[in-house]
């Protein structure tokens, strides 16, 4: 009507917009539903409502991190056992052709105790015996907690009395059965066959009772 002024005039404000970004407000200045479901994320931070989150996902994740993990530790430690068997082996395979088929005055052909292989088998094993638990101890197994000393040696002792049966079985078996003699026959029975059976013996049960976990 001419010469009457509406609230806006007098105040000088101007009229709050109908719309919210674009949407149209309703009766009262609230959106409608259907706007605030499209506006994300819900106010208490949780994921935004028509999106799902794959939970079987971080779970392949977590046990593809583990296998990994121990697929890498039993990897490095059984590469540092065979470093410390192959060492080990070829002082061995040094020491048993020094006293069996070496003569300090005669050379090469029958040593001193080319009569008695096991007892130089014997003797070669306990020296490499000595460095093998050197060698684990300190390198293979050196992350595990530090075992009694006394159990472990004890064990060790055991284990390596197996072991050494193992091998010298092969040794007999080649010699007293078969017959054979010669150094080619004596290495590869006593020394390759031999600490091939010997060596997966010890490296089973250094792990779980001479250096356990715990």
């Amino acid at each position: 009507m001419p010469g009457v002024l509406s609230p806006d005039e007098t105040t000088g404000r101007s009229a709050p917009s109908t719309t919210l970004r674009g949407t149209p407000l309703s009766e009262g200045g609230t959106a409608p539903a259907s706007a605030a479901h499209e506006a994300g994320p819900s106010a208490d931070g949780g994921p935004a409502q028509g999106t799902t989150s794959d939970p079987s996902a971080g779970s392949r994740h977590s046990l593809r991190d583990r296998a990994g993990a121990l697929v890498d530790e039993h990897l490095r430690s059984t590469l540092k056992f065979l470093v410390v068997g192959g060492l080990v082996f070829l002082l061995d395979a040094a020491m048993y052709n020094l006293l069996v088929f070496w003569h300090p005055t005669q050379g090469w052909g029958e040593g001193i105790m080319h009569g008695s292989p096991l007892t130089a088998k014997v003797l070669t094993i306990a020296v490499a015996s000595c460095l093998t638990y050197l060698g684990n101890r300190l390198w293979t197994f050196g992350d595990r907690p530090r075992p009694d000393t006394a159990r472990s040696i004890m064990l060790f002792i055991l284990v390596n009395v197996i072991a050494t049966g193992l091998q010298l079985a092969c040794l007999a078996f080649s010699r007293y059965v078969l017959g054979l003699d010669s150094p080619l026959a004596d290495n590869i029975s006593g020394t390759f066959v031999g600490q091939i059976v010997s060596t997966s013996f010890r490296y089973v049960t250094y792990g779980r009772l001479v250096f356990p976990r715990r």
